[in-house]
């Protein structure tokens, strides 16, 4: 049979964006690459749904590390890739999102460089997007945002100390899409407002975007410590562009408040 250049090459390690969960959002090229290649090394946040594209005969391996518990060091997995193409195996490095936003791709692409490894990199579809699309919101709606910007609850375990997730003055026609803000927002919140941001922001957060578990949360700044983030992988928007989420949301709310209770059946009722 005939190789075409997205079937997976022996030697190369692959660095493939998973997307935010749907496998039907995976590129075409990377549902090519995870039906053939031999070794599938894939984070925790990757959904089941996902990792079953994967050939059935590849040593298909989690390679996570979340809440602070780690199955293997990050240089244990550069060690998997690299040895795994030493013996002439197609590798896959599956990441959720995509493998070039707030992931480790350049420790990785740095560790194969050095021993001398081929490798390619294939994008998928980072959270944000995936979000604002099953939202049916525009992250730059002219209307309200003309910026659009990203930043991480989590640094590099090497910082002496912790830094805030913002700092200095929010424009008011950005969107910040926090990835990982982790599940007590306080300081994220205190940085905001110390920065001048407004108590009436609207903030989102959504867990698990894009999957049949996903779950939305909309408040504003002032009440964004009240919100329980759902189950992660959770993504926080912020910004005017985001009122209407807000406004969906209140609205739901509301309804499912105002439904009457039902009363019981006639024959149930105490007679008078």
């Amino acid at each position: 049979m005939k190789r075409t250049a997205s079937q997976a090459e022996k030697g190369v390690v692959y660095l493939i964006g998973a997307g935010p969960g749907d496998p039907e959002l995976l590129t075409v090229k990377a549902a090519r690459l995870l039906a053939t290649a031999d070794v599938i090394l894939h984070d925790d946040l990757v959904p089941e749904a996902v990792i079953a594209q994967c050939n059935p005969h590849a040593l298909v391996t989690s390679v996570g590390k979340r809440c602070g518990r780690k199955r293997i060091t990050q240089e244990g997995i550069h060690e998997l890739m690299v040895d795994s193409a030493q013996r002439n195996l197609s590798v896959v490095r599956l990441k959720s999102g995509d493998p070039m936003v707030f992931g480790r791709a350049g420790e990785e692409l740095q560790a194969l460089r050095a021993a001398g490894i081929r490798f390619a990199v294939v994008p998928g579809i980072t959270a944000a997007f995936g979000a604002a699309a099953a939202l049916g919101v525009s992250l730059t709606d002219r209307r309200a945002a003309s910026k659009l910007i990203f930043v991480t609850g989590h640094h590099a375990v090497t910082k002496e100390q912790e830094l805030p997730v913002w700092t200095g003055a929010l424009p008011e026609d950005a969107t910040l899409a926090v990835y990982m803000p982790g599940r007590d927002y306080s300081s994220l919140r205190a940085d905001l407002v110390r920065n001048g941001v407004a108590a009436d922001m609207p903030c989102v957060a959504i867990s698990r975007a894009a999957t049949p578990e996903q779950q939305v949360a909309a408040t504003t700044l002032q009440h964004l410590c009240e919100v329980d983030p759902g189950p992660a992988p959770v993504l926080l928007l912020i910004g005017r562009a985001m009122e209407h989420v807000q406004a969906r949301e209140q609205a739901v709310l509301q309804m499912l408040e105002a439904e009457p209770v039902a009363l019981p059946a006639a024959e149930n009722r105490v007679q008078e």
